[in-house]
């Protein structure tokens, strides 16, 4: 068997363990069947191709192409990338939480947009009351820097109030023992991560988070990117006032 041929061999023993046919990973991922067909020849394919593969047969990419897992690479945990909020596709937003067993959190100024969303907040009360730890910061609506975003996105008073709305919303999930506190931190970015998987939504002068791009990340490495954002939420999070149920 030639060496290209054998780079392809484990993501075919993959496919045959799993009975998915190349067509049905081409569906999936929305290619051609022949770049399937390619990949299983030796080609490597792109990281997001790779990753969403691996999502596709529940395992790790290394599964499929173990030679990766000596090859150097700085963008590693860089999953993909997404124009603006509300272009992340809503299953993503779903499998973040859904998927997460240890830990979910959430560190925004409202993040009114999750506390709408009735089928999110039941999964995050699943997640509570099943063990995985739920942590949502917000922030203190009385904050100066709460008024100055609002300012900064051209809606002055009204994003206190959003934060008004977003804290009622998510009091319910107090009763299924996740936390929530109030920070008085300015936000550079919102982030919402369970487990090793993470979004993080700039925050930009003058534009409001939705409109704003979103970084998808993947931890990969102890000491990467995702762990730095990480260490962003427990800085905000530790000294942030607890809501009370």
């Amino acid at each position: 068997m030639s060496d290209t041929r054998a780079i392809g061999e484990p993501l075919r023993r993959a496919l045959i363990g799993a009975r998915i046919r190349d067509v049905d990973v081409a569906k999936s991922l929305g290619v051609d069947p022949k770049t399937v067909q390619r990949w299983l020849g030796g080609r490597v394919p792109h990281a997001r191709h790779r990753w969403s593969v691996a999502d596709l047969l529940s395992v790790h990419e290394y599964d499929l192409w173990p030679h990766l897992a000596d090859l150097p690479s700085i963008d590693a945990e860089v999953y993909s990338t997404y124009p603006h909020r509300s272009s992340v596709p809503r299953q993503i937003w779903r499998r973040l939480f859904e998927t997460a067993d240890s830990e979910i959190g959430i560190l925004v100024y409202s993040g009114l947009f999750i506390a709408e969303d009735a089928e999110l907040l039941r999964l995050l009360s699943g997640k509570a009351r099943s063990g995985t730890t739920v942590r949502i910061v917000v922030g203190d609506p009385d904050s100066p820097h709460v008024d100055q975003r609002g300012q900064d996105e051209g809606i002055n008073g009204a994003m206190a109030a959003k934060i008004h709305n977003a804290i009622l919303l998510y009091r319910p999930l107090l009763a299924a023992g996740a936390s929530i506190r109030l920070h008085s931190t300015v936000l550079y970015n919102s982030l919402y991560f369970g487990d090793d998987e993470m979004l993080i939504n700039q925050h930009i002068h003058g534009i409001a988070a939705a409109y704003a791009p979103v970084l998808h990340l993947r931890r990969r490495v102890e000491d990467g990117i995702f762990s730095t954002y990480v260490e962003s939420f427990e800085r905000v999070w530790e000294p942030a006032t607890p809501v009370t149920p």
